[in-house]
């Protein structure tokens, strides 16, 4: 690298919470590991759990695909700081009881303290939920959240792909996740494109 020159990376949070669909994680990780996008994941312990019964992967895939992996009982890690500078936060899958946690401001992990410093510092916060069907409760926490001014997106998949594979339509909605983020990427296909005319 030259003198004063700079390769300046953006950092993007993941929180990986204890809900079906950590593949979804995996996967937007795996994509980015080819970028020059930092990725900070810090996932629960029922999260591991989860994610090696659905995929049969653990701890090592994420060490390997991440750029750092943190305890989720880690408070002094450096996004529960408004000084780390990240560019968004994406808590994939968002359980309900994270999801309360975020919409009551109970910062007692790393996942819960870090989407309150995103929140607070008023940066992309995307919590992607995998509950259905909804109770009240649910409603009204995800009703908060936006409130506060995290995008909240239910993982469902869009059924207009004519390729209708897991693997596509895991793509096309993890593509999704992150362009609202603020991360652009070639994971989608946008309605209207050539591939959806009759």
């Amino acid at each position: 690298m030259q003198k004063g020159v700079w390769l300046r990376l953006s950092k993007i949070i993941f929180g990986i919470s204890g809900a079906s669909g950590a593949v979804l994680a995996l996967r937007a990780l795996e994509y980015l590991s080819h970028t020059n996008y930092e990725t900070h994941v810090v996932v629960s312990d029922t999260a591991k759990v989860i994610m090696r019964y659905e995929t049969g992967k653990g701890m090592e895939t994420l060490k390997r695909i991440a750029t750092r992996v943190y305890s989720n009982d880690n408070l002094f890690a450096p996004m529960a700081s408004g000084s780390f500078k990240a560019k968004a936060m994406i808590v994939m899958p968002c359980s309900m009881k994270t999801l309360a946690g975020i919409a009551t401001g109970y910062s007692d992990n790393l996942i819960l303290r870090a989407a309150d410093v995103m929140l607070k510092e008023r940066k992309p916060l995307v919590l992607v939920i995998r509950e259905t069907p909804l109770s009240y409760v649910h409603a009204k926490n995800i009703l908060e959240v936006s409130k506060a001014g995290a995008i909240v997106m239910p993982a469902t998949p869009q059924f207009y792909l004519k390729d209708k594979s897991t693997g596509k339509l895991i793509d096309n909605f993890v593509g999704r996740v992150l362009a609202i983020a603020g991360i652009e990427n070639d994971l989608y296909e946008e309605w209207g494109n050539e591939g959806f005319r009759s």
